[in-house]
C-alpha cells in the first residue's frame, strides 16, 4: 500500500467528517475523490496516512485546516445562466415587480443559497439590473466553501465559462481581458459591488437575514440524505416571503420533503 492509499476505515472517518461538517453524504464510490483531494494536505504536513490527517483535524485548534478540508471535499460545479427557464421566471417576476402600480420601497431580494464560484449570483444580478431599472434590489450569494467565495468576490472567469451569458449582458456587464488577462472576463465593478457573498453552512442555523422574494437552491440536495434535505429546506424556506418563489435543480424533487411550497412547474415552487 502506498503512503497515499486510503483504507476503508479511514474513508469512513472522512464520510462522517463531511457529514457532520456540511450534511453531505458521500457514497463509497467517492473513495478515490476523497483520497485524491486530500493527498496534498498529507504532503503539506508530511503525514504517512489519512488516519494521521484525520487525527490532525480532530485534535487541538484545527479550525483553519478543517475549513480547508471542507473546501476540498465539497463539489462546486456551476456556470452562467444554467437552466435558462429559471432565469426566464426571474425576469418575469422582476418585470412584474417593476411594473406594479405602487412604488416599491423594499428591495426585490434574491438569494443564491449555494452560489459556488458566483456564476449563479451574477447571472441573477444581471437580470435584476436589466429589469428593475431604478428600483432597489439585493442579491446575496452564499456557500460553505471559503475558497469558492474568494473566487466569487473576484468576479474573474475564463471566457470559456461565459458562453451562456446573453450577448447584450456580455456587453453591458462584462469586460474582456487583454494581454496577460486574455481569454478571461471580469464582471463589471458596479454589478460586482451589488452582490454580497457570505459563508453559510446550510446544515446549521442560518444567519439572520431579511426575507427573500426568490431563493435559488439548485443542485445541492443531491448531496444530502432525506432527513438532512428536510432540515435544510425548512431552514431555507423560513427566509422566503409568503408567495415567494423557490427554485431547485431539475434533477431534484421536494416529494416527501416539504408541503410549505406548491409546485408551479418542474423545479419551480411558490411558498403557500
Amino acid at each position: 500500500m502506498s503512503v497515499y492509499d486510503i483504507t476503508d476505515q479511514e474513508f469512513i472517518q472522512f464520510q462522517r467528517f463531511i457529514y457532520d461538517a456540511a450534511g453531505i453524504s458521500l457514497s463509497s464510490a467517492k473513495k478515490a475523490l476523497v483520497s485524491g483531494r486530500l493527498a496534498k494536505r498529507l504532503q503539506q504536513y508530511q503525514l504517512g496516512s489519512y488516519g494521521a490527517y484525520f487525527h490532525l483535524l480532530t485534535t487541538g485548534d484545527a479550525a483553519a485546516e478543517v475549513q480547508i478540508a471542507v473546501d476540498l471535499l465539497t463539489t462546486n460545479e456551476t456556470y452562467f445562466f444554467r437552466e435558462p427557464k429559471h432565469f426566464d421566471l426571474l425576469r418575469q417576476l422582476a418585470l412584474t415587480a417593476h411594473n406594479a402600480p405602487h412604488s416599491r420601497s423594499q428591495p426585490f431580494r434574491v438569494w443564491s443559497a449555494a452560489s459556488s464560484t458566483g456564476e449563479e449570483a451574477y447571472s441573477i444580478a444581471m437580470v435584476l439590473a436589466d429589469c428593475l431599472a431604478g428600483d432597489p434590489w439585493d442579491v446575496i450569494g452564499s456557500d460553505i466553501s471559503m475558497r469558492v467565495l474568494q473566487r466569487a468576490r473576484a468576479g474573474h472567469y475564463p471566457v470559456a465559462r461565459t458562453t451562456h451569458i446573453p450577448p447584450a449582458y456580455l456587453r453591458q456587464f462584462c469586460m474582456k481581458g487583454i494581454g496577460a488577462q486574455k481569454d478571461t472576463l471580469l464582471i463589471e465593478r458596479n454589478l460586482r459591488s451589488r452582490v454580497q457573498f457570505m459563508q453559510t453552512n446550510l446544515n446549521a442555523p442560518l444567519p439572520q437575514l431579511s426575507l427573500f422574494d426568490v431563493i435559488f437552491l439548485r443542485n445541492v440536495m443531491i448531496y444530502f440524505n432525506g432527513d438532512t434535505k428536510r432540515q435544510v429546506v425548512a431552514r431555507v424556506l423560513s427566509l422566503l416571503k409568503p408567495g415567494g418563489h423557490f427554485v431547485i435543480g431539475h434533477s431534484e424533487s421536494l416529494h416527501d420533503i416539504t408541503d410549505a411550497v406548491q409546485p408551479l412547474a418542474p423545479s419551480i415552487y411558490r411558498k403557500r
